[in-house]
């Protein structure tokens, strides 16, 4: 009687083991698709089999096992944020593009070709005032082109330093889950599946915004830190970021330039010349490094002010090397364009013609010798095609110039969609190897839901079975 006693007790046994392995593939499948869910297995422990002894074998349920691979979040995680830093590459650069135009059609290039067939048709007719009103209405277009195009920079940079601030600040709303997280975990949560899901979903996340690392401490939390040294979370404690700007120093070669933006860790330190990945390190290269080599910054002027800077310069020292008579005595001509002469990175947004020239000031006698009537127009149409080093800017014409540096606005857009579809495949591929390692297969869990079903009821039919016996031998028994 012990011995059925025994048996039915081990059947028991089994239908709990095995319907707690069906309640774990029945999780599996309502999380198949679940952000940074990973499968879970229901393990088993044999129990001891000795009859001589009284031990009866059979199985109980074991811990929980998942499926989840770190090497393999870490992968992804790395590539996600390249991803996040090539996706918002190709959107600042996006933007920059749109401010340039090679075409002739519109801006820069065109106002400059619209300008230099006025100059030739003042060298035409020097003395005509049509001639003379057409270079001053073409010259304020070439100066319109120049503050729109500043214009559409700095709101790129605006934009940029705007994106930068709500970068960091969802990059610290996502260290504040993770630290609720933590506090689950340190509450008694650790082996929560769809805990566990959350954190690796967020970690993917903010993965996207900058260089992460999370490591699983002994007391199941975890810690993140950001480039692989400043701390953003331990245990329930947030290190939040913040973001500043560093302005020129008092000698630098513009003091008065427009500071660099700077992300600063919870303790104050500048940790911006270590952010160069995700969407982070994005935002502070294009704001730092990408619009000041067109805007300019503290150590240098920036290509489209130098342009500005040159061209201007150039055709104010032909007029007013030139006469706008003979005289006796000669009167000198005066300066065509303006610009704030302080501040070398302000010089596109404040170019304008000067507001005191009268079309008669314009000075078309080419002093010489010889004089030349019209000689100071031909000089200025010739700015389209120079033939001096005088007129150029490292050897290439003002248009060309212009076109180099729309070009290589292109040319970094194009680098960097490249490196968008090769990481958006990069990722892609780790998603998919993650998936094979600890995703749910709907085939694996209907096969192991098929097995312990089998496995449940065949324990229940022993126990029906064990009850019958037990009954049969219970009825067998003398009656006294």
């Amino acid at each position: 009687m012990s011995s059925i006693t025994s048996t039915l007790l081990t059947a028991a046994g089994a239908m709990d083991a095995y319907g707690q392995a069906l309640e774990v593939v029945q999780n599996n499948v309502a999380n198949a698709s679940t952000p940074g869910y990973a499968a879970q297995t229901q393990s088993f422990n044999a129990l001891k089999f000795d009859p001589t002894e009284g031990y009866s074998g059979g199985v109980m349920a074991g811990q929980i096992v998942s499926s989840r691979d770190e090497y393999a979040e870490q992968t992804v995680q790395q590539q996600t944020t390249l991803l996040g830093q090539a996706q918002q590459d190709v959107n600042s650069l996006t933007a920059m593009q749109s401010q340039f135009n090679i075409t002739g059609s519109s801006g820069i290039s065109a106002a400059f070709n619209s300008l230099f067939s006025a100059f030739s048709a003042w060298g035409q007719t020097p003395d005509s005032a049509v001639a003379q009103q057409n270079v001053i209405q073409q010259a304020t277009a070439v100066a319109s082109a120049f503050q729109q195009t500043a214009t559409g920079l700095e709101t790129v940079a605006q934009t940029t330093d705007q994106q930068l601030q709500s970068t960091v600040a969802n990059i610290n709303q996502m260290a504040t889950q993770l630290a609720a997280f933590n506090q689950q975990i340190m509450n008694g949560d650790r082996n929560d599946a769809g805990l566990d899901a959350q954190i690796h979903s967020t970690l993917d996340q903010l993965s996207n915004d900058g260089s992460i690392s999370a490591t699983q401490q002994s007391d199941g939390t975890w810690t993140v830190v950001l480039n692989g040294q400043t701390p953003l979370v331990v245990q329930n404690q947030v290190y939040a970021l913040s973001t500043g700007t560093v302005a020129p120093s008092a000698n630098a070669a513009n003091p008065i330039a427009p500071a660099h933006l700077s992300v600063l860790a919870a303790d104050g330190a500048d940790i911006t010349a270590d952010t160069t990945s995700g969407q982070l390190g994005s935002l502070l290269n294009t704001a730092n490094n990408v619009l000041p080599g067109y805007l300019g910054d503290a150590n240098q002027p920036g290509s489209l002010n130098t342009l500005a800077q040159s061209f201007s310069s150039n055709v104010n020292n032909l007029l007013t090397g030139g006469y706008q008579s003979s005289g006796p005595p000669p009167v000198a001509g005066v300066p065509l364009f303006t610009y704030d002469s302080n501040n070398p990175t302000n010089v596109a947004m404040s170019l304008q013609v000067s507001s005191t020239i009268t079309p008669a000031q314009l000075a078309a006698i080419s002093p010489g010798p010889p004089e030349v009537s019209n000689g100071v127009p031909l000089a200025l149409s010739q700015l389209a095609d120079p033939t001096s080093a005088n007129d150029e800017i490292s050897g290439l014409s003002y248009t060309q110039y212009y076109a180099g540096m729309a070009s290589n606005v292109g040319t970094l857009l194009d680098n960097a969609n490249s490196n968008l579809q090769t990481q958006q495949s990069a990722v892609a591929q780790a998603e998919n190897v993650r998936q094979q390692i600890s995703g749910v297969s709907l085939d694996d869990e209907a096969v192991l839901l098929i097995q312990f079903q089998q496995a449940y009821e065949a324990s229940s039919k022993l126990i029906n079975v064990l009850d019958q016996l037990t009954e049969d031998t219970m009825n067998m028994l003398p009656t006294t």
